[in-house]
């Protein structure tokens, strides 16, 4: 009897060991995912800013296309006007 209840407790104490060392995992566990969500939104965060900065630059680049090419005429223009002027004389 004596080795049965040496032996029971011997199980008891594995059983309970591996339970802690389950916990212990589940809890590893639990804090790895957390960190995976707070990354998670940090970039679906910094992804929506890149975006709208993106979206921001490409008007301010289409703005600044539509002004060269309105100072490229211009400048075309007054060369023809010079050009006109310089044979008039």
């Amino acid at each position: 009897m004596c080795v049965d209840d040496a032996l029971s407790r011997i199980y008891s104490v594995m059983i309970m060991n591996e339970q802690a060392h389950s916990f212990d995992d589940l809890n590893a566990l639990e804090n790895r995912v957390d960190e995976l969500l707070t990354l998670c939104r940090r970039l679906h965060d910094e992804n929506r800013s890149l975006r709208t900065s993106q979206e921001q630059l490409v008007t301010e680049r289409a703005n600044l296309v539509a002004k060269n090419e309105q100072a490229r005429s211009r400048v075309e223009a007054m060369i023809i006007r010079l050009k006109s002027l310089e044979q008039s004389s």
